[in-house]
């Protein structure tokens, strides 16, 4: 049977103490189990077992590589260091070990930050509200903007949006789009994307040419199961109307929009994309417990939580976290004061960059909180603009 683990059988000797070594020997041990117990018969006949299994494996299976791509370097580094005194190898060493030391040193910080407990939330599937903010109708066609944006990257990751409920504005644009992102680690990739996003571009509206500056609000909440919220149907006061909109048949002449409001929270949900009402209030109560979710994530924890409710605030401009800059062909992240000058292609779903340094960034964040000491982290939370930017 093949080795389990890419650095089974290397010595260990050269590993330096930065690392919970023992632990990490411990994982690999039981990736190696697990990779036995997916080979037996009772197991791979046992559906539930073996999925579970699996699972667990994947789960393990970047940190247990990831250690021993750790383990190689240090054996070469410790190699190298031996070769410094011998006068035929001494260039060849130096020339070496500054690129060898480096991958190290990065590849200790992504074992690290492997080793953080997982957010149960981060696999989970996603609601995406955008809203027009202050701009009027300049605003409602950003809103449209950002939700394409969002469609087209999820389009390039293979994810699926379904929206639950949309209303738009007169000129297209979009008051209010409610839609369900489903697919692999979807709430970790768009979790850092709520809050109040920032334009700044001539509208085409504009006859003199002068550039407007326009907010639309996003939140990003996890999409919680029946299990995780349970909804009593008499804390519910259920509404039946026609449903409202621009034209289409059927659409506004029957009494199918359903608006839910939730007595204990105040929060009130409406939905009127289906001419069913039952499949609007599911849609409306899917909507519903994932904002109740959320809304139990912010009394848990307070300074943690990425609460609707911070995320979207006034839709105000000083309250921004990125600004779209049209004339330049900017795109800037406040929080980590990232500038990348290709705004064309992130408008159109390239937002891998900000997504990888935004995730990159949080990650750094939640190893000095847990006491480790990295000038990596260090770098990426308090980076100077000119460092930061593009």
């Amino acid at each position: 049977m093949r080795s389990a683990f890419p650095g089974a059988g290397r010595v260990m000797m050269w590993v330096a103490p930065m690392l919970p070594i023992a632990k990490l020997e411990q994982l690999v041990r039981h990736y190696s189990e697990l990779e036995e117990l997916l080979c037996r018969p009772d197991v791979l006949s046992d559906r539930n077992k073996l999925n579970r299994l699996n699972k667990e494996r994947s789960d393990l299976e970047a940190l247990v590589v990831s250690f021993g791509r750790y383990l190689d370097l240090e054996k070469q580094i410790h190699d190298d260091e031996e070769a410094l005194v011998d006068p035929e190898l001494r260039e060849l060493a130096q020339a070496e070990l500054p690129e060898l030391v480096g991958a190290r040193d990065r590849l200790e910080q992504s074992i690290q930050a492997l080793l953080l407990p997982p957010d149960p939330n981060d696999k989970k599937n996603t609601i995406l509200e955008i809203r027009s903010g202050e701009g009027g109708e300049e605003a409602a066609l950003f809103a449209a903007d950002i939700f394409r944006m969002y469609a087209r990257y999820a389009e390039n990751k293979g994810w699926k949006i379904e929206v639950l409920s949309s209303s738009e504005s007169a000129t297209g644009g979009i008051k209010e789009c409610i839609g369900l992102v489903s697919g692999k680690d979807v709430y970790s990739q768009l979790r850092f994307e709520g809050g109040v996003h920032r334009v700044q571009r001539v509208p085409t509206t504009e006859q003199q040419g002068r550039i407007h500056t326009s907010t639309a609000t996003v939140a990003v909440l996890p999409e919680a199961d029946e299990v995780d919220v349970h909804v009593d149907e008499k804390d519910l006061e259920i509404s039946i109307a026609a449903s409202g909109g621009p034209g289409g048949q059927g659409v506004n002449t029957t009494n199918s929009a359903v608006q839910v409001l939730h007595k204990p929270s105040g929060i009130i949900v409406k939905c009127q994309d289906e001419r069913s009402q039952l499949k609007n209030k599911a849609k409306a109560l899917k909507v519903l417990r994932s904002r109740l979710l959320e809304l139990e994530h912010e009394k848990q924890d307070a300074n943690e939580a990425q609460t609707r409710r911070s995320m979207v605030s006034t839709g105000e401009r000083s309250q921004k976290i990125r600004t779209y800059n049209f004339p330049q062909n900017r795109v800037t992240d406040h929080r980590i004061r990232l500038t990348l000058a290709k705004l064309d292609r992130v408008i159109e779903g390239d937002l891998d960059e900000l997504v990888t340094a935004l995730r990159t960034s949080h990650q750094a964040g939640r190893l000095q909180e847990a006491g480790v000491e990295s000038q990596v982290a260090a770098r990426l939370l308090f980076a100077p603009d000119e460092e930061a930017g593009a």
